[in-house]
């Protein structure tokens, strides 16, 4: 199945074609005129520039009126090989189309509501038939039971018309699309930017990007640092500047050689301040600790989860040789996924 972007918006236009497998691009002069363009030859020429496949409107009351304005756009420099014009279904319309199609100048009969337009158009060698699903289910109509026709009749018959599902309102029209078998599609781009998107695809991707940088990365690549260390010898007090200073919820106090004497964090802060304000002026040194929990620089970020799931903590303490290099958190781990 052909997919085309069905706009006139430059960004929008340029943003689908980087795709790289996109059709072509549908227009219309309502496009046109929403956007305020005033000069619709240039703007023809330019979008001729920048799709692989041009379907533009050709106008006219009577067949020899359409012809002539194929032709007059066509030697504004249009490539015929790249261009497909487009003629509302009329007599006028298919008889236009014969002599177009006659002459290798390709056409989208559109603005189709019945399998009757849509066989007088097939008849007349139409390029593309374009019946308006959205439209038609707007008024109340079976749509898609007309699309279904018009595919078995092309198919039955032989006819080398495509059928194009058009007048798409959302991602389901487009499954609806492929479902009939139809030859083409064209959409709007914020339908086309929908046709990947899955909430169970999103959150399998972010589980796979997350689990990828558990077992690549290394502690080391996640310190932000930051290494909140006071000396035994400092107060409670000093320890509470470094530890707020440093964002973190903790800090590492070393002995006199500079190796890791134990944690001190703010939950031990809060507990310490319960025996009153006095604490704050004690010396690190006067305090017990546990046995701090420290990980090396080049430990995976894996093995930094299942350690903080094990103990619990929220702060662990990064380490060489028992030196303080820093501290993680485990909102650094969250913050991968």
């Amino acid at each position: 199945m052909e997919l085309y972007l069905d706009s006139v918006d430059f960004r929008e236009i340029e943003q689908a074609m980087k795709l790289g497998f996109v059709a072509g691009l549908t227009t219309t002069p309502t496009f046109m005129h929403r956007e305020g363009i005033t000069d619709i030859d240039g703007t023809i020429l330019k979008l001729s520039r920048m799709v692989p496949i041009l379907q533009v409107e050709a106008l006219g009351e009577t067949a020899d009126a359409i012809c002539a304005e194929a032709k007059r756009l066509l030697s504004l420099g249009l490539d015929p090989q790249k261009t497909v014009f487009k003629i509302p279904v009329s007599l006028e319309g298919v008889t236009a189309c014969k002599r177009l199609t006659t002459e290798g100048i390709r056409v989208n009969i559109h603005l189709v509501y019945t399998l009757q337009q849509a066989y007088m158009a097939m008849a007349a060698g139409a390029t593309y038939i374009c019946p308006l699903v959205g439209r038609l289910q707007d008024q109340g109509h079976d749509a898609l039971a007309l699309i279904e026709q018009c595919v078995k009749a092309v198919n039955y018959y032989g006819y080398s018309s495509k059928i194009m599902f058009s007048s798409v309102r959302h991602a389901e029209h487009v499954r609806n699309a492929i479902n009939l078998g139809v030859h083409a599609c064209t959409v709007p781009w914020k339908v086309m930017k929908a046709l990947t998107e899955n909430n169970f695809t999103t959150l399998g991707t972010q589980q796979f990007i997350e689990h990828t940088k558990l077992i690549t990365l290394r502690v080391k690549d996640i310190m932000n640092g930051e290494n909140p260390i006071v000396q035994a010898h400092q107060t409670v007090m000093e320890a509470l500047v470094v530890m707020t200073k440093a964002g973190f919820g903790a800090v590492t106090v070393v002995n006199e050689d500079g190796t890791v004497k134990g944690v001190f964090t703010d939950g031990d802060l809060r507990r310490t301040l319960e025996r009153g304000e006095d604490i704050l002026h004690k010396k690190m040194s006067e305090l017990s600790y546990k046995q701090p929990i420290t990980i090396a620089p080049q430990a995976l970020l894996f093995e930094a989860a299942e350690m903080f799931k094990k103990t619990q903590v929220d702060t662990i303490v990064v380490a060489d040789n028992n030196r303080p290099l820093g501290m993680i958190d485990v909102q650094d781990i969250v913050k991968l996924s």
